[in-house]
């Protein structure tokens, strides 16, 4: 984790880590977190695949859920949180080994909702995966 990140308004367990098991199972090392990018890196291996032999496509969507849902909760703070409501996400490349790099960016960040992008990429800066996740904000009630 990039310690310049901005990840104290995120949730986390007692160690402060905010990513889970399940971001650790997959491997996604998390290098910038802002509430206007997010930049992982992760290495498609044998335990992502799906029976043919390639990364299973719902690896691809929750390394997309996963990236946009850190973005927008940096960018929304301590205001409230977020939760993923549309995950779409498109596949451009089968792989079956090798380091991705998956970067986020908003296309939309208002008061209810936010939508970010997230584009996978592989070794040779080809793109394996691209996602959309609409995300709804939710605030305290007073």
């Amino acid at each position: 984790m990039n310690d310049s990140a901005p990840t104290s308004d995120l949730p986390g367990d007692t160690s402060g880590d905010f990513t889970g098991e399940f971001v650790r199972h997959l491997g996604i090392e998390v290098t910038e977190v802002s509430g206007d990018r997010v930049v992982a890196h992760w290495e498609a291996a044998p335990k992502h695949h799906q029976p043919y032999g390639i990364v299973h496509g719902g690896v691809h969507c929750s390394v997309v859920e996963t990236l946009a849902s850190f973005g927008a909760a940096s960018w929304l703070g301590d205001r409230g949180k977020v939760v993923g409501v549309n995950n779409s996400t498109d596949f451009y490349r089968g792989v079956s080994d090798g380091l991705m790099s998956s970067t986020a960016t908003p296309v939309h960040r208002g008061r209810s909702q936010q939508v970010w992008v997230v584009e996978t990429l592989d070794e040779q800066g080809r793109m394996i995966a691209r996602g959309q996740v609409r995300l709804q904000n939710l605030y305290p009630r007073d």
